[in-house]
């Protein structure tokens, strides 16, 4: 399943609703919009202009796995507002199927700023107080026949840090019944908990529930106490996981399961904004799940995915298709450039 970028106008028709197929992806979790300075290397207080982009993690991967042709649905809340309305919007012209989209009343949709300061430092400021739409999806709302029918469902850390999405992604995973593929991204951001120590409990009970796991190693400190990237997928895989994958930065990602382990090294690029690297990651392993892709070629397939995000400014609008990251591996085009 390859993509040259072309985007569907009718995202519906992925969805399990009347009998149609099920989804490639399910993801739940984090939306908002990002706003981001054209302005380098300087403070907020400094930056004279920004650029709005659509946003969030999960919501990225959804993106980054559409632009691989992956039948893909997002699964969360905005406002009701004029953010919300270009959320909605901005997924559909992603090919993201945005029917599990809906708005609440109170809390306005999210947003984000960042400072860029290249080539490592990204400092992240959410305005989500005192709570976020995305976190206040209900249990008895879920569309659980998609959830169930996915062939993968992508869950993020964030969803667990309050009620109601604790409870929501509680009940997503019992009607999924820890069927293959069924992911959680350790995106820990320590501004959403009270305490880390919360976070590990929480991500505790959550291991039960999947069979792959994603995170860098201060998330894997989080979700199993190991910073080592070897003990870290050793813990995971002892909880039950059949898939670990700890990114490793500049070292770049090992992947274990319980007969392989394999660490490939990074894509090298200039880096310019390293927000949103990991999502591209996130869409691309979804596609090398879904193909059947050895290890190898799946992590490598990744790590050049999650380089041309880090290349640009923006996260969603600088996820690759199939055929850029081919391009990349081959050879054949600079990171940064489009097919």
């Amino acid at each position: 399943m390859v993509s040259d970028g072309t985007v569907s106008d009718r995202p519906g028709e992925a969805g399990t609703a009347g009998g149609s197929a099920p989804y490639d992806v399910v993801a739940v979790g984090r939306t908002g919009v990002d706003i981001y300075p054209l302005q380098h290397g300087v403070g907020l207080e400094d930056v004279e202009t920004f650029q709005k982009f659509l946003g969030g993690s999960a919501t990225n991967v959804s993106v980054a796995a559409a632009r691989h042709g992956l039948r893909t649905a997002l699964l969360t809340r905005t406002g009701d507002d004029p953010f919300g309305r270009y959320i909605h919007r901005a997924l559909r012209e992603f090919g993201v199927d945005d029917e599990f989209v809906t708005a609440v009343e109170g809390p306005p949709t999210p947003v984000t700023f960042c400072e860029v300061h290249p080539p490592d430092d990204f400092p992240l400021y959410f305005y989500r107080y005192p709570i976020a739409p995305d976190l206040m999806i209900e249990a008895d709302e879920l569309p659980i026949e998609a959830i169930r029918d996915a062939r993968i469902f992508w869950a993020t850390v964030t969803g667990l840090s309050q009620e109601p999405s604790r409870a929501a992604h509680l009940a997503a995973w019992q009607a999924r019944g820890r069927r293959i593929h069924t992911v959680l991204d350790l995106d820990y951001r320590p501004m959403f908990w009270p305490h880390p120590e919360e976070a590990s409990a929480q991500v505790d009970q959550a291991l039960e529930h999947v069979t792959v796991a994603v995170g860098n190693r201060e998330e894997c400190q989080v979700a199993v106490g190991e910073t080592d990237p070897q003990r870290a997928a050793d813990a995971l895989l002892e909880r039950g996981v059949e898939l670990a994958v700890v990114k490793q930065g500049p070292k770049g990602v090992l992947a274990a399961t319980r007969d392989e382990r394999v660490e490939v090294p990074p894509f090298p690029v200039e880096v310019v904004n390293g927000l949103g690297a990991g999502d591209a990651f996130g869409g691309a392993l979804c596609l090398g799940l879904l193909e059947g892709w050895d290890l190898r070629r799946t992590l490598e397939f990744a790590n050049v995915a999650g380089a041309v995000v880090a290349s640009k400014l923006e996260c969603s609008t600088a996820m690759p298709t199939t055929a850029e990251v081919e391009a990349l591996l081959a050879g054949r085009a600079p990171a940064g450039s489009r097919s």
